[in-house]
């Protein structure tokens, strides 16, 4: 049995009695008119079925007589094919992907209402597809007298599937381990390019290159390489600014591989030594992740993890004067976010933001074996901040690591790339070289 059966099964043993599962695939999206852009996979779509063409529908119908894997694709066409490569096709999708039949897609209007029928509870993810949503609701109005009748509720996948994704099984695991180190050997790449006088995006391309090499198609996420002021920036990416000799430069960046993300923060000098201020903030923001890291294990919470960075930032502010006041009084007006702003974590998977909940019945949820979560504390100084000695102005300091929930604790899947002050430095100290 396939890892992606494996799901399907899963998925219909938590569906309601008498319904039936509807996917659509991603859409396509293009700069202009023939060119398309690389097409990346609806994360649910794959996370079931593992095709990656567009135009294509997944049905899930345990309660039919025969057809439990319903698949509707593109036929399989030479002309079509000499353009944008081969599909497919019904014949792929059932040798290939599992499907008990597959339909071409221009027969979905005729053959998807025999797995409709009878059915009280349908599992549509309403507003995947503007398209589809539009042409589902009129052929069960079309067929309102055998359908509309019988069809009761309309209830989103996600609920089944974001439990599903929020824990990882070995191979999953493995994806991300491999995710990891592809990033990891990127992040040290651009620490020993970077130098004072390059731009930004000269960084971005070493970052990327290395994703390319090991067969990374995508990035995660956008990269982000903010140097100087623009370390302060939570999503920055323009990545356009020429590097200073003075500069911080913060790259958070992850790769992906085969669907599944990585996603690391590492901040550095330019020139190869922190200043004096530079370094305060750092060994700051350090502290605080390698004491959240220590805290992961099952029965915490995300709350637990961002408290922990939460006390020894202020802290170690409140030591630097940069916080001033009561350290109680500072965190129940929460003063801090001042300077650190975002939660200290988030789930990780198919998504770099994966899917999951973070409270359940009003109550954190605790974490589990095979939860992956990011570790991401950081210090944001912008420049004219009152109060602030300007020799603190324009430092923008995050550490992010990826950490699997295990028995005992938790593994670190970034542990390849070096953050302490003296790794750091000497990865970034060229002189000499």
């Amino acid at each position: 049995m396939s890892i992606y059966e494996t799901r399907r099964q899963t998925f219909m043993e938590k569906m309601q009695p008498d319904s039936v599962a509807i996917f659509k695939s991603a859409p396509e999206f293009a700069l202009s008119p023939g060119m398309e852009l690389p097409y990346r996979q609806n994360s649910e779509f794959y996370y079931l079925t593992g095709l990656e063409e567009p135009d294509s529908i997944c049905v899930l119908a345990p309660n039919h007589k025969e057809h439990h894997f319903v698949l509707f694709v593109h036929p399989r066409d030479p002309a079509a094919e000499t353009w944008t490569g081969k599909r497919t096709g019904t014949e792929g999708a059932i040798s290939d992907y599992g499907a008990d039949i597959a339909y071409t897609i221009e027969e979905v209007d005729e053959k998807l209402p025999q797995y409709l029928r009878g059915m009280s509870t349908l599992y549509y993810n309403n507003g995947c597809s503007e398209t589809f949503d539009v042409e589902l609701i009129e052929q069960l109005k079309r067929y309102r007298n055998v359908l509309w009748n019988s069809i009761k509720s309309l209830v989103n996948p996600s609920v089944i599937l974001d439990e599903m994704r929020l824990i990882k099984d070995a191979h999953e695991l493995d994806l991300m381990r491999k995710a990891a180190a592809i990033s990891a050997e990127a992040h040290i790449e651009a620490m020993k390019a970077v130098h004072p006088g390059m731009h930004e995006y000269e960084l971005q391309a070493v970052i990327e290159y290395v994703f390319r090499k090991h067969g990374s198609r995508r990035n995660a996420y956008e990269s982000i390489i903010g140097s100087g002021p623009n370390g302060t920036i939570m999503h920055y990416n323009e990545n356009s600014r020429r590097i200073e000799n003075s500069d911080v430069v913060m790259i958070d960046a992850g790769a992906e591989y085969d669907y599944y993300a990585a996603d690391i923060s590492r901040s550095f000098p330019a020139n190869g030594h922190f200043t004096a201020e530079q370094r305060a903030i750092y060994e700051i923001v350090l502290e605080a992740e390698e004491k959240a890291i220590e805290a992961v294990q099952p029965g915490k919470t995300l709350e637990d993890i961002h408290n922990v960075t939460v006390e020894v930032i202020t802290k170690g502010l409140m030591r630097l004067g940069i916080l001033q006041g009561e350290y109680d009084k500072i965190i129940e007006e929460k003063t801090y976010t001042q300077f650190y702003m975002h939660s200290a974590s988030h789930w990780l998977g198919l998504d770099v933001h994966d899917r999951g909940p973070y409270v359940v019945k009003g109550k954190w949820r605790e974490f589990a074996p095979g939860m992956v979560l990011t570790i991401e504390p950081g210090i944001y100084i912008t420049e004219h901040v009152e109060g602030v000695d300007p020799k603190y102005w324009n430092i923008g300091i995050r550490i992010e690591d990826d950490v699997v929930v295990t028995e005992q604790g938790c593994e670190v899947l970034t542990t390849g790339v070096p953050k302490s002050v003296a790794d750091v430095e000497a990865l970034t100290n060229h002189v000499g070289a």
